[in-house]
């Protein structure tokens, strides 16, 4: 059993800073990479960023230079620091997690419950 918990969503003037956290905890053997998802209403999901155990890390279009991406491995933990929002950046933000519990299970995903960001102009 895995659970990813995420906090830091909230309401933020147009322009203003908001930082995510997921944790993930139970059962991980390897975490190979973590990401924030995002989706708006009547949107569908859409990838955010994302940070391999490694350091690697990609970010949508959208939100270069605007949004980083850092993990703490030790922590089995992810953050997404988000600086210059603006109204369209409003959306449940997910954390996704692809690891593996064992090391003879393949890799599989898992997802937090969301943490709603709205951004007012």
């Amino acid at each position: 059993q895995v659970q990813l918990v995420e906090s830091g969503g909230g309401l933020v003037q147009a322009g203003g800073s908001l930082r995510l956290s997921c944790a993930a905890s139970g059962s991980i053997f390897s975490i190979n990479n973590m990401a924030w998802y995002r989706q708006a209403p009547g949107k569908q999901r859409e990838l955010v960023a994302l940070i391999y155990s490694l350091g690697p890390t990609n970010y949508a279009d959208s939100v270069k230079g605007r949004f980083t991406i850092s993990g703490d491995n030790a922590k089995n933990t992810v953050y997404l620091q988000m600086n210059n929002l603006k109204p369209e950046d409003t959306a449940v933000y997910y954390c996704k997690a692809a690891l593996y519990t064992t090391p003879s299970r393949p890799l599989y995903r898992y997802w937090g419950q969301g943490t709603q960001v709205t951004v007012s102009s």
